[in-house]
């Protein structure tokens, strides 16, 4: 994929990365120059493959691999993990930022279907270190046959799994939520839970009892009366 984006700095107040991201050889090159291009309170929103996705895929060929071919090669490119993907968009100086993630669980009848489907999304290794020359004639049915071993679902088929990781971030404006100071908080959480709070002075290993050492309110003036 093409590196330097085609984007305006500042002109947009909505950039949407779909599908993209996991082939970036710097994404977080990718995620800034997105950023760059909103207007302030501007959305970013993206969807990529995340580390689990195609996991059956990369177990077998990896075995196949090393029983027909003595040795390993990339041929399913690595993806990130949703933490990582989600420091994007601090490092890319974006506001309010979230990641989520949607499992999917697809059946195919056997690995070359899945093999072919990926070829027709586009979605094939494209890896630089990947092995060039061409497999053994046993290599993909013995990849096929561990798969089928490995991973099968029902009515005699096999699993494929698809992780996608959904990014929103925004550029900062003024108008937007600001976190508190910390110590600023002018209610406690155990009240709005209708529930006793308790000190953290019991021993380690103690029964604890919820009766005990309930956390009382400080007086107005901020002073502790506890010795």
């Amino acid at each position: 994929m093409t590196e330097t984006l085609d984007l305006e700095v500042g002109a947009y107040d909505l950039v949407v990365h779909a599908m993209g991201l996991h082939w970036a050889d710097d994404p977080v090159g990718q995620v800034v120059q997105c950023a760059r291009a909103l207007q302030p309170d501007g959305l970013f929103l993206s969807a990529a493959f995340g580390g689990s996705t195609l996991t059956e895929l990369r177990q077998a060929l990896a075995q196949a691999e090393t029983q027909v071919m003595g040795g390993l090669s990339p041929r399913v490119a690595p993806m990130a993990e949703v933490r990582d993907m989600g420091a994007l968009l601090q490092r890319a100086g974006l506001a309010l930022p979230v990641a989520d993630t949607l499992r999917k669980t697809v059946t195919y009848s056997d690995a070359i279907a899945l093999m072919k489907d990926l070829r027709a999304m586009g979605e094939t290794n494209a890896l630089a270190g990947r092995h060039k020359a061409i497999a053994p004639r046993a290599f993909f049915p013995t990849a096929a046959a561990i798969y089928a071993n490995s991973f099968p679902a029902e009515e005699n088929r096999i699993q494929a799994s698809f992780e996608f990781v959904f990014l929103t971030g925004w550029a900062p404006h003024d108008s937007q939520q600001q976190p508190l100071r910390p110590g600023a908080a002018t209610s406690r959480l155990a009240t709005a839970l209708n529930v006793t709070e308790h000190s953290a002075s019991a021993p380690l290993g103690a029964t604890f009892d919820e009766g005990t050492n309930p956390v009382h309110d400080l007086p107005k003036d901020g002073s502790s009366n506890q010795k």
